[in-house]
Parts: C-alpha cells; structure tokens; sequence
C-alpha cells in the first residue's frame, strides 16, 4: 500500500458512469481515497460494489473504497457445514441474535483487531447509517453467545437481497474453535431464510469462506451479478 498512488474519489465520480466504468475497466488499481463520511457517498459507494475500509494518511483520516480485483461469493444452495459445526448446531447451547446491540459489536471488533478500521469518523458514520437506514441500505450486526458470554459477531450491509460483510470476531480460547464457523453458518441460514439472494464476503484470501461454500468470482463477473441484483 505504501507504493500505491490512491485517486480519491467523490460522490460525483460515482454517479458518473463513465468515471464509473473507468475504475471498473481499471485493471491496475483497485484502492481509492475519499474524504467524504456522508450516508450518501458511502451509500452510493457500496451500491457501485465498493468495500470500504479506513486509512490514516499523515493524520488525515480517510475512506479507502476498494473495487477488488477477486470477491467471495456465497450463493446459499451451496452452504457447507462441516461436521464440527453440526455436532454444535445439534446441540443447541448458543444464542444467536441480529441488530440487537451495534455498540457491543464494534467494541468487541475493536478490541480483537489491533488495527481495526471501523474507527473514529468511520464509526460514527456506521452508527448513523444503523440508526437511520436508507429504503434499500441497512447497516445489521450479528452476536453470537454462549450462555452470557459473547463468543463471535460482525457487522455488514444489507443492499436490497444481497448482504456485504465488513469486519467480525471470535473468541480465541480453544474451547470454542469452530464457533467462529458456526457464528457464519447461523447467519447464512438467517439470510437465506429472509430472502436474501447472496453473500459477498470481500476478499477471497481467507480459506474459511470457501470451508462455508463460497466461490471466486473475478471482478467483472461479480459486478455482472451484483449490479443485475442491486439494479432489479
């Protein structure tokens, strides 16, 4: 990232279709700057298939929208539950609950990641797009506990049918491996039973998202299927 030239973007760029189609044809960079924390922007940044995370430059605070080059995919007939996360299903000692306390589930983002960047105006903005969603925008937060403790949770976007998924946690005592996975089985199931189409997990470098079911789509062939998908 440090050798990287970082084009910062607006609101105007994004609305703009040629500009727009520019990026998506911009083969070389995928990471973009943006100064502005309006619902708006991020809103319409999201909706163009950007995922945005943060960056301090010089200790200016800034969005960094990314237009990936590779995404995550996961289509819900093709969730896979390993049996270490059945044995857990079946035996039914979790609760699992969405959008029931955002402020937890950021605090606990925050605390597990060393350099986490839902932060500062970030977080803020978060907080107010849950607090006042968009018709077709919807900030979700997922906790999962084991009696009182919490052990895993993440926060993502609802865009119309399809769900994002921004940053998340787990506990790292070994007597909950696997709760991690299950956390992602639960909310899988969750967004298939509301009537979601898809999940767009990001960045397809972890191997746990395909372990879920997921697959590799290049970013033209993404775009195909999300833009029909927000479009429609």
């Amino acid at each position: 990232m440090s050798n990287t030239i970082l084009y910062e973007i607006n609101l105007e760029n994004i609305q703009d279709s040629t500009t727009l189609n520019y990026i998506y044809n911009n083969k070389t960079d995928n990471y973009y700057l943006s100064s502005d924390f309006t619902k708006e922007f991020y809103i319409a940044q999201a909706k163009a298939g950007f995922i945005s995370t943060s960056i301090y430059i010089k200790d200016s605070f800034y969005l960094l929208p990314e237009i990936q080059f590779e995404y995550a995919v996961l289509d819900f007939k093709n969730l896979h539950i390993s049996k270490k996360v059945e044995k857990l299903l079946n035996e039914n000692s979790f609760s699992f609950v969405v959008n029931s306390d955002i402020n937890l589930v950021l605090e606990k983002i925050n605390s597990y990641h060393k350099d986490s960047w839902l932060c500062d105006r970030y977080r803020d903005l978060i907080l107010d797009l849950y607090k006042n969603p968009d018709d077709d925008f919807e900030i979700y937060s997922v906790l999962l506990y084991y009696q009182d403790e919490i052990i895993a949770g993440e926060i993502g976007y609802k865009i119309k049918t399809t769900y994002t998924s921004l940053s998340g946690f787990s506990s790292k005592d070994r007597k909950f491996n696997n709760w991690g996975k299950l956390q992602l089985v639960l909310l899988a199931k969750y967004l298939e039973e509301n009537g979601f189409s898809f999940w767009n997990l990001g960045h397809p470098y972890m191997q746990y998202k395909f372990d879920l079911g997921a697959k590799l789509y290049k970013r033209e062939a993404f775009l195909r299927k999300w833009l029909k998908k927000i479009s429609s």
